[in-house]
């Protein structure tokens, strides 16, 4: 079944980075929503949603980025590299659909991502949780929740406890539960949910760059596992580890993966 993808507002072109950001991350995931709910009106399968949602969200935000922001480069989860990006001064880093299995499933945790790498910083981004109608944008920034309740609370993958997790969770005593999408763990911390998520299990630039930009913007601690700070455009599209946590965890963090030989950073 064909799905059309509707075509962006021309007069989106006149929005600033950042709300263009929240906008397309948005309306990509009503699009999906719509798609979603259209297909397991007529019978399609977990499959079939999936392929075909990974392709109508990478369709709609290439083609709106194309339009509204022509001089910019793109690296895109489902589309094809280009080397020209290593060269650009500004490349959106998109995931048009983090978290497909979830969204295969009907469930609420997975996510839209939409940053701007720009002259060598996230300079923009945005997170849509289209499931629960909720984006989140680096301005305006969220608001970070006052921490509740005693104990850390850790959030993890559904499908698998990454071993820096396990050795956080350990070390903290922190309570744990999972989600699916990197998206929806990140914005679990910037909601408050959550206060630390740490994974080493493997990801993609397109995994964290919304996430990190959003994350930072309400004021979390984000890194690598190591304590260093993440590299973003690279050729290499490889970036297998974060830190999102509340800042006055970060050196409990650290210290709970790395003991005594915990990075100085």
């Amino acid at each position: 079944m064909k799905f059309p993808i509707p075509e962006p507002d021309p007069a989106w072109v006149d929005l600033s980075d950042h709300d263009l950001a929240a906008i397309l991350a948005q309306e990509a995931g009503r699009i999906l929503v719509a798609h979603r709910d259209t297909l397991i009106e007529n019978g399609a399968t977990q499959f079939d949603l999936r392929n075909s949602g990974d392709s109508i969200g990478h369709h709609f935000l290439a083609n709106a980025l194309a339009q509204l922001r022509p001089q910019d480069a793109l690296l895109s989860e489902e589309g094809a590299d280009n080397s020209a990006r290593l060269s650009s001064r500004r490349v959106w880093i998109v995931d048009p659909l983090d978290g497909t299995k979830e969204f295969g499933q009907s469930r609420h945790d997975w996510a839209v991502h939409v940053a701007l790498w720009e002259d060598g910083e996230l300079s923009a981004g945005a997170v849509s949780l289209p499931a629960i109608n909720q984006v989140f944008s680096t301005d305006p920034a969220p608001q970070l929740p006052a921490k509740a309740g005693d104990k850390p609370r850790l959030v993890t993958s559904r499908s698998h406890a990454p071993y820096s997790a396990v050795l956080v969770a350990n070390r903290m005593d922190c309570d744990a539960f999972q989600l699916g999408s990197a998206g929806a763990k990140a914005m679990s911390v910037v909601m408050g949910e959550a206060d630390i998520y740490v994974h080493d299990g493997g990801m993609y630039q397109w995994d964290s760059a919304a996430p990190v930009a959003v994350a930072r913007a309400a004021g979390l601690h984000c890194s690598r596992i190591d304590g260093s700070p993440f590299r973003y455009n690279d050729a290499d599209t490889w970036l297998p580890d974060l830190i999102i946590c509340r800042p006055e965890y970060t050196d409990d963090v650290l210290t709970a993966l790395w003991g005594a030989e915990r990075p100085i950073r």
